[in-house]
């Protein structure tokens, strides 16, 4: 194969992949907790974007219990949009075993 068309190959596979990550960022992935009592929402860069409670979760006396449900909303969301990326990212690739690993 060509040098050339190699090289304008990856740059068409780079643009591609940018344009799918940043569609990817912009992208909303939500978890329950609890029984929906916790609601986490992430964006593809896997910030946290929203977190809401429900107020009957909300106990003084038991604020443990509440950041554990935090805590098991936020990495599932979290969880989710990795997982998307990497299934949207590995279409681009073609299921090529790459000398790097993605940054997710």
């Amino acid at each position: 194969m060509d040098l050339f068309k190699m090289l304008g190959q990856f740059k068409d596979m780079q643009a591609r992949f940018q344009a799918v990550q940043g569609e990817l960022e912009q992208r909303a992935f939500t978890a329950l907790a609890g029984g929906g009592a916790v609601t986490a929402v992430v964006n593809g860069k896997l910030q946290l974007q929203e977190l809401r409670l429900d107020p009957a979760v909300v106990d003084p006396a038991d604020t443990a219990g509440l950041e554990d449900l935090i805590l098991v909303a936020v990495n599932d969301a979290q969880r989710k949009a990795a997982e998307a990326m990497q299934l949207e990212l590995g279409k681009l690739t073609g299921g090529l075993d790459l000398p790097f690993k993605l940054p997710f």
